[in-house]
């Protein structure tokens, strides 16, 4: 008996220490033990854990935020520890309480996992439990609760009975109509996802009313996130459905009084031409490009009306996401009449844009016309978008010229990189002059890419002397970055012209009478040996190095050995025995603690390499 007692003392341990710690006044240990439910769970046991833990649980839901998330959490993934889907319902009542809760991660996080558990429910636990569930959290007095039923709508629809199915529509409605704006905006976010599961006789019946409604709402915060639903109901309907159903209220939003109504127009563009097809992309949304009058064919109803353009819109942010759209916007069109459209009605709009006042505007433009070059062909290139790749080329921005620059590989491929060279030139020499040195040292990762594109000559005369200076400025980021852009350089153009060009401006940087400078140069010499091979290295770059070792600064001579023991692998041990274990050796007694340390690690790497040549030969 006494044994027994103690068995179901024990087994009382682990929910004992929950209580009591979930009770503590110190928020971190409670929220420990609500991240071991699992651990607490396993346990108590399957059948402890429905009738013990969970009410207990549901009984104490009022602590901290950052505690009932970790629980929101965690009983989404109970399931298997209450008996699996049988009894999945009772986890139901916790997670009801903490989705009514006023913290906003606290909610999404219960409604996450309410989701979660009820595609583990069978039909007709779904009616009996969870849908009843619903219903509360749709009715509840707190706005809370209502917006957190808005999430839930989905995930029962297409398991439930025709006559629940009717009584959920019916519900959504009522919550698209709610009183609280926070309600209204929690049925705007979901209405996409629930039209998803819903019939489409029901969906336009029931839903494309209450997504005109959502998109005329008196808060600007609803209508925005109608127009995310717009997209999802495009998809669902036929053509003339969604030129009759949908088009006249996304229409309405991209004139919006609200920018931010406008904006998600823009942001959402191209999702919304694919969604509502080519020829309402070829009547409508073309013209949301422009400011003009459009008179409708018959199809349309003749409807005559003025579209606010977005990409003149007077609010900044929605002419930069606009503009962000064009190139993804134009690719979509139909090859029948996309030029025609382009040339016509969209790129007038872009020529406004390559001037606009804004720079984000300008920035987010250069990021993309340059595209527009594949899709127009060489002709149209040079007659219209040369001219506006120039002006953004030596605009003041130094954002915009970048993203040019950075582009240059789509009208190569169409025109060739000699018509833009003249006008290239100058924007390259701002740039890499900028003040700001992030600017610089981008412009030096794209050095390679041009020098390939303008040929070895263009090169030598225009920019050779530009990527010299970089060597020495004074941000180490950018002499870094400049010495691999050597590299790269000479593994484009080849050994005899970095023999005949770089290699001497570089050796002539030792001496140099900063420090700074002599030490570049080490570096330099390091990565030009991996591109010039053994020969060069052993015959021009080697005696510079060692020229070196005598230098009065520290820092340049451990730089010297460091740049020893990087050498001595690329070269035959025999040729350069004498050269180099003469330098180290003298190293390795200098006065200062660094060099003699790199000397001895440049020394003990000279003798495993010349074991290894030895072995080989």
């Amino acid at each position: 008996m006494a044994a027994a007692d103690a068995t179901s003392d024990d087994s009382l341990y682990p929910i004992a220490v929950l209580i009591d710690e979930l009770r503590n006044e110190d928020v971190q240990l409670r929220l420990n033990s609500i991240k071991k439910l699992s651990t607490i769970a396993l346990a108590l046991g399957i059948e402890r854990t429905r009738s013990e833990l969970i009410p207990f649980l549901t009984d104490t839901i009022y602590d901290e935020d950052e505690v009932l998330l970790a629980l929101a959490e965690q009983l989404g993934a109970l399931t298997p520890l209450v008996g699996g889907p049988e009894f999945v319902h009772c986890l139901l009542p916790p997670l009801e309480s903490l989705a009514t809760v006023e913290e906003t991660v606290v909610r999404d996080k219960a409604v996450e996992s309410l989701r979660l558990i009820s595609e583990q429910h069978s039909p007709s636990d779904l009616e009996t439990y969870f849908v009843p569930l619903l219903r509360r959290l749709a009715s509840g007095d707190w706005f809370t609760s209502r917006t957190s039923a808005c999430g839930l709508f989905s995930v029962a629809y297409s398991k439930v009975s025709h006559n629940v199915k009717g009584e959920l529509r019916a519900t959504f409605r009522m919550l698209c109509q709610d009183d609280t704006p926070m309600v209204r905006r929690a049925a705007a976010s979901k209405l996409g996802e629930f039209a998803r599961v819903v019939e489409v006789e029901w969906l336009k019946a029931d839903l494309i009313p209450m997504f005109v409604l959502l998109a005329q709402d008196e808060q600007d915060s609803v209508r925005l996130l109608a127009v995310e639903a717009c997209v999802s109901m495009a998809e669902l309907l036929q053509q003339e459905d969604v030129e009759q159903l949908v088009m006249p209220t996304l229409r309405q939003c991209a004139e919006d009084k609200s920018w931010r109504v406008r904006y998600m127009v823009a942001d959402k563009f191209t999702e919304l031409q694919k969604a509502v097809g080519p020829e309402i992309s070829k009547q409508d949304l073309v013209s949301a490009f422009q400011v003009r009058i459009i008179v409708f064919s018959q199809r349309s109803k003749l409807s005559q009306f003025v579209l606010k353009a977005l990409l003149k819109d007077p609010e900044a942010e929605v002419r930069a996401a606009a503009a962000h759209k064009v190139r993804d916007f134009c690719q979509a069109l139909d090859p029948a009449f996309r030029e025609n459209l382009i040339m016509n009605q969209i790129l007038p709009c872009v020529k406004e844009l390559v001037s606009d006042a804004n720079q984000h505007v300008k920035s987010a433009l250069a990021a993309v016309i340059m595209g527009l070059s594949p899709i127009l062909g060489k002709d149209n290139t040079i007659e219209h978008l040369l001219p506006l790749f120039l002006t953004q080329l030596k605009d003041e921005c130094p954002e915009v010229r970048l993203n040019i620059i950075s582009n240059l590989d789509c009208v190569n491929s169409v025109i060739g990189i000699q018509q833009l060279s003249q006008s290239l030139l100058p924007a390259i020499v701002e740039l890499a002059e900028d003040s700001k040195w992030r600017v610089r040292l981008a412009i030096i990762e794209y050095m390679p890419l041009l020098a390939g594109q303008l040929g070895v000559e263009f090169f030598d005369e225009k920019l050779n002397t530009l990527c010299m200076a970089w060597l020495v400025d004074h941000v180490y980021a950018i002499r870094e970055a400049a010495t691999n852009n050597l590299k790269k350089l000479v593994e484009k153009f080849g050994v005899e012209w970095a023999q005949s060009t770089v290699i001497p401006k570089v050796l002539a940087m030792a001496r140099d009478q900063n420090y700074l400078h002599r030490m570049t140069c080490l570096f330099c010499i390091n990565v030009l040996s991996e591109a010039c091979g053994q020969d060069v290295t052993g015959k021009v770059l080697l005696p510079t190095v060692i020229s070196m070792a005598n230098d009065n600064v520290a820092n340049v001579r451990f730089n010297v050995a460091k740049s020893l023991q990087k050498l001595t692998p690329r070269m035959e041990a025999q040729a350069t025995h004498s050269a180099i274990k003469p330098v180290l050796d003298k190293l390795i007694t200098d006065t200062d603690v660094d060099v003699k340390y790199f000397a001895s690690e440049a020394l003990a790497g000279k003798l495993n390499c010349n074991s290894l040549w030895l072995k080989i030969n």
